[in-house]
Formats: structure tokens, C-alpha cells, sequence
């Protein structure tokens, strides 16, 4: 049968942009329902677009956690280094920080959005704006989709799925994606956010927001038990815990665990030891002074002093047993409860999305439904914080549609 396109696909946020962009000389079509295409990229890194992160592909893997090995043939065909090549040959130069993150020299979202835009442009694919897809079916016997769009309707050979998932819902990433897949027989795992900040109970440190600690240890424990521990950088904000080490924890995270945080870096022994030195070489030392050459500011020392209810004007050698321990623990194991996690609206990504067992990772086309395609955060995959999101959905769109060129 003669279809209106080869291809159509339902998303332009970063994978759907770069499959449209890669489809050169197929008749494209590009389905958005807002009103521009790239909502979510203009607001990634801080409006600046951290697009991928640099290093070697083996570590680059193990940022996807349990579904990496999924991933592997995507980002063998397209990785790190290159999205920095494809995105100088459209005029983009880009700049890689000390901590691996990867942006637009610019630092300019909106320079990553033009280039691929102007890709499209150049490749004469059409793009509908402001166009929400009521239904899509699948005529198996004759192998096309029909697209129905409010009083229009398309017919095409191929289709890509890349409507993203549910996180920052004012983007328009409203889960629509796992409603299509489900009427074309896919099944979906159960979707939550993930990279975003956790509320804690009891949250003492509202007055310190904007706090930050570099690299210090963080460990989650359920049930008596250690789950998981990392290091990394921490933010305190106002009302919760947040910065990379916090949201790349929140999808192993559940209500009621409790996360222990080493704020100090040094281990209990060694605080001890620390204490009973100064204390042995001049008792009359205040023991706040103890804490002035370490990494922690004098906001965070007062704060956990008074938590501690230790006066500010204690000397080491008026410090007690007891208060000698209370102030360890917090220092080296401040506990703190999981209350919620922050909800799809502050969440950079999604965990869950359509099953990866029904899909074929070395082209991306579902395994049910031939000529049916899932690219990026649709997919039951999500990345650790620092431009890894965004590469998988670069690498499954550019899997795809060189499965769907290779067909032609």
C-alpha cells in the first residue's frame, strides 16, 4: 500500500528531533502537540543544555543501572564523543567541565535546538505543531499506521514513539506514549520520577538552603539493612535534600527507608580521635574550633551545635559523653527518614516506561509490531544526572531510524 509518509514521529523533544534530523530523503513527518518542539532540552542543564557527558563507554554504561546492557548496541552505533561531532557539523561547538558534563560552547539550549531544527528544515520533513494524536492503529495485514490528529488523519510504513515520559509535565511530557503503546499491545512497567529531590521527616536545615557539600558519602538502608552507598555532591534546599548524589539515588528510594549522610568525610573512629586529641592538648579549646580546617561551613557546624542542643560557647573539656556522641553521629551519620519523593513535576526523568522486552535493542523496533519504533525516555530506561538521559535518547533515535533506512 501507498502510505502519505515512510515514517512518522510522534514526539519532537531530543530523540524525536534527531530521528527526524537522520532520516535524510524519507518522507518524515513530525508530530508535536505544543507549540514549539524541544521544550524539555531549553530547560535541561539549567536552560544550558548538557546534551551528554564525557568518558569511556564502559563507565558511560553503568549510568543506566539494571537496564544498561539494553542500551549497549545504541550507544555502540552512536556515543559520547559522538554526539560532540554531530552537533559540530551542524555548527555547534562544545565545551566539556571539569566534571565530565558536556554543553554548547554557548552554554545556549537553544543552539542545540536551532541546529537540529535547520537539520530537519534541510531534510524537508514536515513538522505539525499544536497537533495531538487521538488514536493510532495498525493494519497487520497490509503492515501501516493510521495517525488520527483531532479532524486529520496519516497513514505511514514506519512509526517512532517518542513522546518521552512523564517528568516536567508543563514540557508536555505527559505519559501520551505508554497510552499508544498499550493500544498497540505493549505492556508498560510501572513508571515513577526519579532524579529528583527527596522529602525527608523532621527536616531541620530549611534556614541553610543553597548549602552544599563536595563528594561526601551517602548510604540508603531498609529494613536495618545497607541498600545502596555512593558519593557524590549534596544540595540543601529550603524544604528537602537534593544535588546529584540525592537525585541519582531517589529511583532506588522508598518511603520509610532512611538515608545516612557523612557530611564530615572522616569515619567515627577518627572524629573521636580528633576530639580527645584537642581535648588532651588544651581542654579550654572551644570545641566548635575543632571543625574550623574541615570541609564544613560555619552555618552547618552552628546548625548541627544547636540541633545538639550544645552551646556555642562549649569548651572540650565540658563536652560529655553523651553530647560527644550526638555530635559524631550527626557529623559522620546524620539520619534522615524518607517522607516522599518529589512528584513528575520537579523530576528530571522517569523510571518505568514501555518494557524493554518487547522491544529488539539492536534496532529499537518492537517485537510485536513491525515497523513500530520506541526511542528515549519512553522506554523503560533512565540514567544517572549529567547529560546521560539525553545521549540515550540521541543513541536509541539514531538506532532506529538506521534500522528504518536500512529497510528502505
Amino acid at each position: 500500500m501507498i502510505t502519505d509518509f515512510n515514517t512518522i514521529i510522534i514526539g519532537a523533544g531530543a530523540s524525536g528531533l534527531l530521528a527526524a534530523c537522520n532520516l535524510n530523503g524519507v518522507k518524515t513527518l513530525l508530530i508535536e502537540k505544543n507549540t514549539c518542539a524541544g521544550k524539555k532540552m531549553l530547560i535541561s542543564g539549567a536552560g544550558q543544555c548538557n546534551f551528554t557527558h564525557s568518558g569511556e563507554l564502559d563507565d558511560f554504561l553503568k549510568k543506566y543501572g539494571a537496564n544498561s546492557s539494553f542500551l549497549k548496541p545504541a550507544l555502540y552505533n552512536f556515543n559520547n564523543n559522538d554526539s560532540i561531532k554531530y552537533f559540530e557539523k551542524l555548527g555547534v561547538e562544545s565545551v566539556i567541565r571539569d566534571d565530565g558534563k558536556v554543553f554548547p560552547k554557548s552554554l545556549k539550549a537553544n543552539d542545540i535546538l536551532s541546529a537540529l531544527l535547520q537539520k530537519i528544515k534541510k531534510n524537508k520533513a514536515l513538522v505539525k505543531y499544536n497537533c495531538c494524536v487521538a488514536e493510532v492503529k495498525y493494519n497487520s495485514e497490509l503492515e501501516f499506521f493510521t495517525i488520527k490528529t483531532g479532524n486529520e488523519k496519516f497513514t505511514s510504513k514506519n512509526l517512532i514513539i517518542s513522546t518521552g515520559g512523564k517528568s516536567y509535565p508543563i514540557t508536555g511530557s505527559t505519559g501520551d506514549g505508554y497510552s499508544i503503546a498499550r493500544s498497540l499491545g505493549h505492556s508498560i512497567v510501572e513508571t515513577s520520577p526519579c532524579l529528583t529531590p527527596i522529602n525527608v521527616a523532621e527536616y531541620k536545615f530549611s534556614e541553610l538552603s543553597g548549602v552544599s557539600f563536595k563528594d561526601i558519602q551517602v548510604s540508603l538502608w531498609r529494613n536495618n539493612k545497607k541498600i545502596k552507598e555512593t558519593k557524590g555532591d549534596l544540595l540543601l534546599t529550603h524544604k528537602n535534600l537534593s544535588g546529584p548524589v540525592i537525585l541519582n539515588f531517589s529511583k532506588y528510594v522508598k518511603v520509610g527507608d532512611i538515608i545516612k549522610i557523612n557530611f564530615i568525610g572522616l569515619t567515627n573512629d577518627r572524629i573521636n580521635e580528633l576530639i580527645k586529641k584537642v581535648t588532651k592538648q588544651n581542654g579550654k579549646q572551644l570545641v566548635k574550633s575543632i571543625f574550623k580546617d574541615t570541609n564544613l561551613s560555619k552555618r552547618f557546624i552552628d546548625k548541627i551545635f544547636y540541633i545538639n542542643n550544645i552551646k556555642d560557647d562549649t569548651i572540650c573539656s565540658q563536652l560529655s559523653r553523651k553530647d560527644k556522641q550526638s555530635l559524631i553521629n550527626s557529623l559522620f551519620s546524620y539520619e534522615f527518614k524518607v517522607e516522599s519523593l518529589g512528584g513528575y513535576h520537579i523530576a528530571m526523568a522517569t523510571a518505568g516506561g514501555v518494557s524493554l522486552d518487547e522491544v529488539n535493542r539492536k534496532t529499537m523496533q518492537s517485537k510485536l509490531v513491525k515497523g513500530l519504533y520506541f526511542t528515549g525516555e519512553v522506554l523503560d530506561i533512565d540514567g544517572e544526572t549529567g547529560g546521560y538521559n539525553i545521549q540515550a535518547a540521541f543513541s536509541t533515535a539514531m538506532l532506529a531510524t538506521k534500522s528504518i533506512s536500512n529497510n528502505l
